[in-house]
């Protein structure tokens, strides 16, 4: 099916009010969960080959939180799909209000393929249940996971509901000609700005869920060892090639030999003596991302590592020192397992630094000091982050995460997805047996008196 078909059938499929009915949409997400549960091991054998992922960690940051999605959306979508009553503010008016969550109609789904299994699925399934069809594209650099995709579609068999297309840049650009309802985009700013100037040519609303250059900051009174083992696990799971994993670190002049100690020694301790030769170290995706990564670390001092196989495109996790700030390696988004360590004495010139740079997608703060954690958290814009921990912030369902100014536009998780792939309709239903003729023409100074005593 070429994507103009696939298209046509989306439209047709939601303009005959198909996924208006919730029950249909709980039909389309079982079928899909039991296939994921009958192929976990398919899913488990793509992630390993895209990515040099091993099956918990497959299941750490990718499988198990689809299940855990898929769970809450069970749980939850009787609620979210009925109108939600809403009192009146206006005193004499007789009327009931409620708000109505219905579905933009066809979606548009564009993946990453960092996670290319959760980032592709997670929009799927929320946007499936706000009641839209779903258009998914993967990143074809995960090729593996794409090709899970693509036969989990024809297995599912809701062509008019979910699809999957796979293909390069040209099969996204021609899927961008098309007048969706709404689009959702995970990957990198300068794609995001494709994006949404595809989008802005059918007034399409969007969500760009992209990066930037994550800080993390640890104070004096920080718990050292507990801050090091919490930055090398957000920092280097997935080879770094996470969205929100720490891009660099500002450690108190204090206690900075002490922490790049104890960091150095949580390195050895999950990846061993040779981090080339473990398993638990995934790698690059392709050789153009290891390629780059090379180059964003020549000429810089490295602490510990530094090595790299270009055969199985892994790069062992790496400490620096010394980066300026005019240094390339400072100016880009890292995303892989190389980690810049500068030191600092007063914490305004951090927060500086950090203000006056483009707005990040997370923001880390260690120290036990809650007048420093309101300074810091108060001071600096970002999408959203932890204190005294990284990454698992977007574990949390209650928590919206997306990003803010360049690090992305929009949020979802939990309700927020459901939100976001909704239209908030308001309905005002107006009683018929009384009236409020006050409101009517001519309005002479009695009639405002009385308009007057409504609005206080």
């Amino acid at each position: 099916m070429n994507i103009e078909q696939i298209y046509k059938t989306h439209k047709e499929t939601f303009n005959a009010q198909v996924t208006k009915n919730v029950e249909k949409r709980k039909q389309v997400l079982a079928k899909i969960l039991s296939y994921l549960e009958d192929h976990e091991d398919d899913i488990n054998a793509a992630l390993l080959k895209d990515l040099g992922k091993q099956r918990a960690e497959a299941y750490l940051s990718e499988i198990g939180m689809i299940y855990d999605t898929m769970s809450y959306l069970e749980k939850n979508i009787d609620k979210w799909t009925k109108p939600r009553k809403v009192g009146s503010t206006i005193k004499s008016f007789y009327f009931k209000s409620s708000v109505v969550y219905e579905p933009y109609g066809n979606v548009l789904v564009m993946a990453p393929w960092n996670y290319p299994f959760l980032l592709t699925m997670e929009p799927a399934v929320n946007a499936i249940a706000a009641g839209n069809t779903v258009v998914v594209k993967p990143s074809e650099y995960a090729e593996e996971t794409t090709k899970f995709l693509l036969n989990m579609a024809d297995e599912v068999d809701e062509p008019g509901i979910f699809s999957v297309v796979g293909g390069d840049s040209r099969v996204a650009r021609e899927l961008l000609m098309h007048k969706w309802d709404y689009i959702f985009f995970t990957g990198s700013q300068n794609v995001g700005k494709v994006v949404y100037k595809r989008a802005a040519n059918f007034l399409t609303p969007v969500t760009l869920e992209l990066g930037g250059k994550s800080p993390t900051i640890v104070s004096n009174d920080a718990e050292l060892s507990l801050a090091a083992k919490r930055i090398a696990f957000g920092k280097f799971l997935n080879a770094g090639q996470t969205c929100v994993a720490p891009d660099y670190v500002f450690v108190h002049k204090d206690v900075y030999a002490e922490f790049i100690n104890l960091l150095s020694q949580n390195i050895k301790e999950f990846f061993g003596e040779h981090p080339l030769d473990s398993e638990e170290l995934c790698h690059i995706i392709n050789r153009k991302h290891f390629n780059r990564l090379m180059s964003l670390a020549e000429g810089q001092h490295f602490i510990l590592g530094g090595n790299a196989n270009e055969r199985t495109l892994k790069f062992e996790p790496t400490l620096i020192e010394g980066a300026k700030a005019e240094d390339r390696i400072m100016q880009e988004e890292i995303f892989g397992p190389l980690l810049p360590i500068l030191p600092y004495t007063n914490i305004d010139d951090v927060i500086s630094y950090i203000n006056d740079h483009p707005k990040p997608l997370a923001l880390y703060l260690f120290t036990e000091s809650k007048e420093l954690q309101d300074h810091v958290m108060s001071a600096c814009s970002f999408g959203g982050g932890c204190i005294n921990d990284t990454i698992i912030h977007l574990t949390e369902k209650e928590l919206p995460f997306g990003g803010v100014g360049e690090s992305g536009i929009g949020h979802y998780h939990g309700f927020y997805s459901f939100e976001t792939f909704s239209h908030a309709k308001s309905i005002l239903n107006s009683s018929t047996r009384r009236d409020i003729t006050w409101r009517y023409y001519p309005l002479d100074e009695d009639k405002e008196y009385t308009i007057r005593k409504q609005f206080k």
